[in-house]
């Protein structure tokens, strides 16, 4: 009896033991599993605070690139407007410039020419700023004079070509005269022109002009 009573005894203790370790067991795998699972939600909370904060960012950076898009489209709405303007204002003093040109030049010739001289022609050629003068006058003495007035205004680059002189006869009154054609090339105003220092003979006196 007392055997019987020692081996119960005995399987109590043994199977309280197993239940002790089961549950031992059973505890750490609960531990395990909760701090696996506090390891993964506190991984996915700080990868999904660094997604929304890239998010934000990235946010920011297109409405940065779309203000910078619109900045630079107007910079480059001005630069085609200012060379707009600016070709405006060259095309407005190109055309100052080609009006006050021919003024200049006849006023220049008006003074150039000597009391014994007339024009029968003036024309400008390909080039604008290149005149043609036909005329006749009494004596070779009044062409070069003519020539030298040109070139001593500062107006016409030098030389003023002549390019014919020829003897006329004429009828009334009887006598001859001498028929020419010169080529001079006009200086624009506000084209410095080399400083010319010449004897001017108009009306049988001399004077002297600067050019």
């Amino acid at each position: 009896m007392i055997k019987v009573n020692l081996l119960t005894v005995e399987r109590r203790r043994a199977r309280k033991k197993v239940f002790d370790t089961g549950r031992r067991v059973t505890v750490g795998c609960v531990v395990i599993l909760l701090a696996a699972a506090l390891a993964v939600g506190w991984r996915y909370w700080t990868l999904a605070g660094t997604s929304a904060q890239l998010d934000r960012d990235i946010g920011s950076a297109q409405r940065e690139a779309a203000q910078l898009h619109s900045v630079i489209a107007q910079v480059q709405q001005f630069e085609h407007q200012r060379a707009q303007l600016q070709q405006r204002v060259g095309l407005i003093e190109q055309l100052r410039r080609e009006q006050t040109g021919p003024v200049h030049m006849l006023d220049q010739i008006s003074r150039a020419l000597p009391p014994t001289l007339w024009l029968t022609g003036l024309t400008q050629a390909e080039n604008p700023s290149e005149v043609v003068i036909s005329g006749k006058c009494t004596t070779l003495t009044s062409l070069s004079d003519f020539v030298g007035n040109l070139e001593a205004s500062g107006y016409f680059k030098r030389s003023v070509e002549i390019v014919r002189s020829e003897l006329e006869t004429i009828s009334t009154p009887p006598g001859e005269v001498v028929a020419f054609t010169i080529r001079a090339i006009f200086q624009r105003p506000g084209v410095p022109a080399a400083p010319v220092e010449a004897d001017v003979k108009i009306g049988g006196s001399k004077s002297q002009s600067k050019g």
